[in-house]
């Protein structure tokens, strides 16, 4: 039987369930059946959504870049990003990733100016004389430290990633360190993966 979870990845955890060194990892926080496993990876240290299950052919659709998963996050940079800057971010920029040159592009970028980020352990530290921007970045690939290594390359560091979406599923109301069992319909349905119709199991 599939099994789905959402689960708020806190800063500095392993996107995994076995413990690789001293650092946390998925096991300190859930203990689940143990033929789930999350979908795709958040790095160390970025916090947010990760879908956790057992439900292979799932997996296969979210990570294969054929498929165009949407996956949102809120990025907060250094300094006060600017429209060249988001541009060039939409347009395309040339990253390494294993010694290897990849064009990548965000789908979207929009500047927030409002929104409060919840609270981190342990928390940003601050240069009082540097602000600081925040974006809202939608992604339909997913290279190794993809929007790190693409700030970086205009100039704007990323000092805090959080992902929020993955197509239209969301955190609900999580805080960092909750899981949520949630059905194979909810699930499918917020991913918008309705055309796969024969495996949903009602």
């Amino acid at each position: 039987m599939f099994k789905y979870y959402i689960f708020y990845k806190p800063f500095y955890v392993l996107s995994q369930f076995s413990k690789k060194d001293e650092r946390l990892c998925l096991s300190d926080f859930i203990k689940i059946d143990k033929d789930c496993y999350p979908i795709g990876r958040l790095d160390y240290d970025s916090e947010g959504l990760l879908i956790i299950t057992n439900d292979k052919y799932l997996h296969k659709i979210i990570t294969s870049p054929k498929y165009k998963v949407k996956k949102t996050y809120l990025v907060q940079v250094e300094g006060l990003i600017n429209d060249f800057a988001i541009n060039e971010l939409l347009n395309g920029v040339i990253i390494k990733v294993k010694n290897k040159n990849f064009k990548v592009k965000a789908d979207s970028i929009i500047r927030l100016e409002t929104i409060i980020l919840p609270e981190r352990r342990p928390s940003i530290r601050f240069r009082k004389n540097i602000p600081t921007s925040i974006l809202e970045i939608v992604l339909t690939e997913g290279k190794n430290r993809q929007i790190r290594k693409m700030t970086a390359k205009v100039g704007f560091p990323t000092l805090r990633i959080i992902r929020t979406k993955i197509n239209n599923l969301t955190l609900e109301n999580l805080e960092a360190g909750d899981l949520l069992e949630v059905s194979q319909n909810t699930i499918y349905n917020k991913l918008n993966l309705q055309f796969y119709n024969k495996l949903l199991v009602y």
